[in-house]
């Protein structure tokens, strides 16, 4: 094997990259045209063009990507995860172009990566599985018989895929046809099938998976398990290993039943077997024919390269260990870093400012940090939200912990709205630093994490946010008479009365307070070191523009992130205006897939009008008070962006406002 083509983009293409270049093989990147300028296009060896912006149109055009690797002389393909890293016609047809699959057999993911196919070889080797329907017969009548029989709550899934795509959870009989028509789009537009099953619903389980590796010699091991319990929108954001729920006896019987199915299967490299525990019960949940994006957890806690040995199955070599050689040390904990708002919506934009952290400094923990960012690093709506991996592997689950805290607060990462500050809130909340965080967690404590959060936001803004006004050049305000600002942060404006004493330093008033005065003891390129009332601070901040055209403010303090616009100059509303149709704008780059309202149409609170494809997710836009569409704006399968108008929506008569 001496040059393999990733048919991966972003983090993923670049982490395999380093295990490839180390091992001396050359690397062939593959990019779209939205990913032309991209970090994994600049390291690999060779990068050719596939062109187009989509998914659809690039990374899962499986004619583009075996041409690229004949253009490149390449021998061997890895797939990465997620696009065609489970496509079993894929994998064939790079085996079938004479090219090394670095992956399972053709036949092992078609049968495991179908959740149908694989509960049903799970039942005939003695894994446990939920009881739960998933036959051929796909009409809804059909379905609403069998989770009759099983017992509501049940959960709607997708047959093909995973990431939480495509599944559904149901309370109740009058919620299932909505689940299923919602759960089969967006198994379409993720996998090109829409095929569903349904089972029992557990409500408060974890979600532990086992980490197996297979070689051509009939050799199966498991590395031991991984916690992924806390998920937003069925979508894990902290993993960890080893699990704070799992002993050493329940891990023994969950990787006997991983390997059990791997075996059963014909399985060759590496592979997720996904579970369901409760209590001390476990049901199988999926198998992920792939390597797992929270793999360096597993790497973390045994000090193997699992890229390694992915490229050296693939090569026809043994397994390097046994399943008694394997060894766990320590605890690994990753998160998550996504571009999305406190409501885990995705958010397209341009990283102004990005700082890389230093591994060296927190020892005796171990840090690293798989991204593909740098300053002007583009976000699109044509790939999911993840930006990239913090993992810390420390002795202890707590040290673990606390050093992922401090690493996310030293983090600078600008001009885009992230997750963040959520994750630090999620890692410090006391559910979780007690192991005791179930895969309802979020569901039930996110209100509470996020308003904790806006009251951190509150503090910072009233101590700092006035830097907005300031701005970023000393001597800006050099001019002595008082000058008045406006600055708005959460809908709220906010007065200010600003006063140079100094070429550094301002009086400041908010709100016909009291003065106080803001020293600036250093200015960097992003943001200052601010003195106020005895209180120092590193602000990081950017200017961006607003959908309104105003300067707006990106603004970060340790743990905190928050967006400030100076309105100033911005001209009063009329009435006439304010009286006008409030407008339904969409959040963020996507796709329009479906449109339930017309013109003329009275809606309710929380009443879907829109559906917006966005980052491989659909996402549903109510509105807020009752009110009547007036004109729809948009046509299905248009492409929208950030603040573009959807729909004109009136007031109801008497109630004054849409």
């Amino acid at each position: 094997m001496k040059r393999i083509l990733i048919a991966n983009r972003g983090e993923i293409a670049l982490r395999i990259m380093a295990t490839a270049h180390r091992m001396g093989i050359e690397t062939v990147a593959v990019y779209s045209d939205a990913d032309a300028h991209s970090l994994h296009v600049q390291q690999a060896t060779q990068a050719y063009a596939l062109g187009g912006l989509t998914s659809a149109q690039s990374y899962l055009n499986v004619s583009k990507l075996l041409a690229a690797a004949k253009a490149c002389a390449a021998d061997a393909v890895h797939p990465g995860y997620g696009f065609l890293s489970e496509d079993a016609g894929f994998a064939q047809a790079v085996q079938d172009a004479g090219l090394i699959w670095i992956g399972p057999p053709p036949a092992a993911i078609r049968q495991l990566g179908s959740k149908a196919a694989a509960k049903q070889l799970a039942k005939a080797h003695g894994v446990p599985c939920l009881p739960g329907y998933e036959g051929a017969d796909q009409s809804e009548a059909r379905f609403e018989s069998e989770a009759a029989a099983i017992g509501y709550p049940v959960m709607v899934k997708a047959v093909a895929g995973g990431g939480g795509r495509g599944m559904r959870l149901v309370p109740g009989a009058e919620q299932l046809a909505a689940a299923l028509a919602g759960a089969r789009s967006e198994a379409l537009a993720g996998f090109g099938n829409g095929d569903l099953l349904v089972e029992r619903a557990i409500m408060h389980p974890r979600h532990v998976e086992l980490q197996i590796f297979a070689d051509a010699h009939g050799h199966v091991i498991h590395l031991g398990e991984r916690d992924c319990s806390v998920q937003r929108r069925h979508q894990k954001i902290i993993e960890e290993a080893p699990s704070p729920a799992v002993n050493a006896e329940l891990r023994e019987r969950m990787g006997q039943c991983a390997v059990a199915l791997a075996k059963a299967a014909g399985y060759v490299g590496a592979g997720t077997v996904e579970f369901l525990l409760e209590g001390q019960q476990f049901y199988l949940m999926e198998m992920n024919t792939r390597l797992q994006v929270e793999h360096p957890v597993t790497e973390a806690l045994t000090g193997l390269d699992l890229v390694e040995w992915q490229i050296r199955v693939a090569r026809g070599e043994a397994l390097p260990l046994t399943q008694a050689q394997v060894q766990l040390h320590g605890h690994a904990i990753e998160v998550r870093l996504c571009a999305e708002d406190e409501n885990f919506q995705p958010h397209t934009g341009v990283v102004k400012y990005f700082e890389a952290l230093d591994a060296a400094a927190f020892q005796p923990a171990s840090l690293r940090f798989d991204h593909g960012l740098a300053c002007g690093s583009e976000v699109t709506p044509y790939y999911d939200a993840m930006l990239g991996k913090l993992i810390v592997h420390a002795p202890t689950r707590q040290q673990a912990i606390d050093q992922l805290i401090h690493a996310l607060g030293q983090l600078k990462l600008l001009g885009i709205p992230t997750n963040r500050a959520f994750l630090m809130e999620c890692l410090g909340d006391a559910v979780f630093r007690q192991g005791k965080a179930l895969i309802s967690y979020l569901a039930g404590d996110a209100a509470r994490l996020q308003q904790q959060l806006r009251e951190k936001e509150s503090q910072s803004h009233r101590l700092w946010g006035v830097l907005a006004a300031v701005g970023k050049m000393p001597g800006s305000m050099a001019c002595s008479y008082t000058q008045l600002r406006k600055l708005r942060h959460r809908g709220q404006s906010q007065e200010l009365a600003l006063q140079p004493i100094s070429r550094n330093s301002w009086s400041c008033r908010a709100d016909d307070g009291e003065a106080v005065v803001l020293q600036i003891n250093e200015l960097y390129s992003h943001g200052w070191r601010a003195l106020q009332a005895g209180l120092m601070q590193s602000i990081s901040a950017v200017q961006v523009a607003s959908e309104e055209g105003l300067a707006r403010w990106h603004l970060q303090a340790g743990a905190v992130d928050w967006w400030v616009d100076d309105v100033s100059y911005q001209p009063p509303q009329s009435a006439v205006g304010a009286a006008q149709a409030s407008e339904l704008r969409a959040p963020f780059n996507g796709k329009v897939v479906q449109i339930t309202v017309s013109q003329g149409q009275t809606l309710k609170p929380g009443e879907v009008a829109l559906v917006i494809e966005s980052m491989k997710l659909e996402h549903s836009l109510s509105v807020r008070a009752d009110c009547v569409v007036e004109t729809v704006l948009v046509n299905a399968g248009q492409q929208v962006a950030p603040g573009q108008v959807l729909l004109k929506l009136a007031p109801l008569e008497g109630t004054g406002h849409a």
